[in-house]
């Protein structure tokens, strides 16, 4: 089982970035997806997640209007769209996943996302 998260770095505040979390190992669609980001000597926190079957999704407070999450179930992809960045947004970034039935879950490794002039 992997999850494995990229597209993270360096953005200037206002700047963009597009993450991606590639799934394998795991039946990615029965799986609930969700982006969490933890900041240096903050906890973990959730940022946004999406059904199984894309639909409905839920976003912190903090980053609604800004961040879109979305999947490609063929493509066993969850992803992150995080637009307007400011420099509070500067965390690791893991995605997880967690089964629709018995809540297994699964993290990836992080990517490194920093906001900063």
């Amino acid at each position: 089982v992997q999850l494995v998260e990229s597209g993270g770095g360096l953005v200037q505040p206002g700047g963009s970035l597009r993450l991606s979390c590639a799934a394998s190992g795991f039946t990615f669609s029965n799986y609930h997806m969700s982006w969490y980001r933890q900041a240096p000597g903050k906890e973990r926190e959730l940022v946004a997640d999406i059904p199984r079957g894309g639909g409905i999704t839920t976003y912190a407070d903090s980053v609604k209007g800004r961040f879109t999450i979305s999947r490609d179930n063929a493509k066993n992809t969850v992803f992150l769209q995080m637009n307007s960045l400011k420099p509070e947004d500067t965390a690791v970034y893991y995605c997880k996943g967690r089964h629709w039935y018995s809540g297994t879950s699964y993290w990836g490794q992080g990517t490194q996302v920093t906001v900063s002039s």
